[in-house]
């Protein structure tokens, strides 16, 4: 597949009325904001034709920009030199690109670098959005789109992208995002309750030592392979089953994502190969808009998510049966509630009020190896597929090309079933293992 770029160039909000004005005028970033990745996120979604010619597709997202003005900005410092997003309305990247094929020819896309052509560049970017269009020979049509996390978390970006539809619709952009970021005080006195060195931050030094580490396995990267997994509702229905087999009657049963999450640590801690005195955890991302009280609303546009860390001894993980992986999850995710966020929003706010407190985020979309450790990145709450410019939603949505060794993504499968597709990245010679047991309910318990 040769993928040719027409044109690219950068477009700005379009108001309906009176622009607003560009000067000095900023967001500051939340604490939220400031612990995430720094980094830009590519998704690609295919649209089978008729699809709606480039131009509606580029007024929509001018209309829906001049409702979302983050993204039309760039980062900068405010006087204080504080990190803000600067609303200056500079714009986004619109490229146009053609390709040599039909798209049923290279679909179902492979998570391959092959997709880093369907999307502009990540890196040395200025720009908060970028978007390629691609057309295909037979009519078809594929959006790139790549998104600074800085701004926004999924929840909030995917609000945007359906304001993005609705805008190429001719529709009026429903719900309106909520644009302050000030809403999170801290209390006076400070009441941290939970240890939040090691979880969200860490100190510069331990990153320094974990740079040098990783700078000796910069040619093994080339070692490692994206591979797809595809669970079907059956399979789903069976692990969560199991998974919850000692909850007992009065106990509700643990969710699908938990089961799923504990099948795959297991699994993938087995094909690794680990000694069983090493320690591992995964990296699970939780919500705030449903912890926080009083809630915050949905609409709330930027980041408000913080992390749990379920931990465990690779022999107890590997030992015990799938409810003990299961239920370290679901206890770590639920500690995650209004106490820890409000405990991390007194700390961080101290934390910056203490001058020589050289903390930096564990949040570090650099590392190409977790090992032997995990991150999950789920996108199945996601209404990504409500992406309608027109002509129908996508018929399939997926990740770009990130190869970071146990970075995992579970997204719903675009079958449409409740079958779910996880894109796991593991080095090459950890494979064959996986594949042999990622499917078994039992291979595991014989360890």
């Amino acid at each position: 597949m040769k993928v040719k770029i027409e044109s690219s160039k950068i477009i700005k909000p379009f108001y309906e009325d009176t622009p607003p004005s560009t000067n000095n005028s900023y967001i500051p970033l939340s604490v939220f904001d400031k612990v995430t990745y720094e980094a830009q996120i590519a998704v690609i979604y295919a649209y089978r034709p008729p699809t709606p010619p480039n131009a509606a597709i580029q007024l929509g997202l001018q209309k829906a920009l001049a409702i979302y003005r983050e993204w039309a900005g760039r980062l900068g410092k405010d006087e204080q030199e504080n990190p803000v997003i600067l609303l200056n309305d500079e714009g986004v990247r619109f490229v146009e690109a053609s390709a040599d094929s039909t798209l049923d020819k290279v679909m179902p896309f492979k998570p391959s670098s092959s997709l880093l052509n369907l999307h502009p560049s990540l890196n040395n970017v200025v720009e908060l959005v970028q978007v390629q269009v691609t057309r295909f020979t037979c009519g078809s049509l594929v959006v790139g789109f790549t998104a600074h996390h800085t701004v926004a978390d999924g929840h909030s970006t995917s609000n945007f992208l359906i304001a993005w539809g609705q805008s190429c619709r001719g529709l009026d952009i429903n719900p309106l995002p909520l644009h302050d970021r000030t809403i999170f005080h801290p209390r006076n006195p400070p009441l941290i309750e939970y240890e939040h060195k090691g979880a969200e931050f860490m100190s510069k030094l331990v990153k320094k030592e974990n740079s040098l580490n990783e700078s000796n396995t910069h040619h093994v990267t080339e070692d490692i392979a994206v591979h797809k997994v595809h669970f079907t509702v059956e399979f789903l229905a069976k692990l969560k089953a199991k998974a919850s087999s000692m909850n007992g009657n009065n106990n509700k049963p643990y969710s699908t994502f938990e089961s799923l999450v504990a099948h795959l640590w297991r699994a993938i801690t087995k094909a690794r190969g680990l000694s069983g005195f090493e320690t591992t955890h995964i990296r699970i991302s939780v919500n705030g808009r449903t912890r926080l009280n009083p809630r915050v609303p949905n609409e709330y546009f930027g980041n408000l998510v913080l992390w749990a860390f379920p931990t465990a001894k690779v022999k107890d993980l590997l030992r015990e049966p799938l409810p003990y992986a299961t239920k370290l999850i679901h206890d770590a995710v639920m500690k995650v509630n209004n106490n820890y966020f409000r405990s991390f929003i007194d700390f961080a706010n101290h934390m910056k009020a203490k001058e020589g407190e050289d903390l930096i985020p564990t949040a570090d979309m650099n590392k190409h190896i977790l090992c032997p450790n995990l991150e999950v990145d789920s996108w199945l709450r996601f209404p990504f597929y409500d992406l309608d410019f027109g002509t129908g939603c996508p018929y399939m949505f997926m990740p770009s090309y990130f190869p970071t060794e146990g970075m995992m993504f579970l997204l719903p499968s675009f079958i449409g079933d409740g079958s779910i597709d996880v894109f796991i990245p593991l080095f090459q010679d950890n494979l064959p293992t996986f594949k042999k047991i990622c499917y078994s309910l039992d291979l595991l318990e014989n360890y």
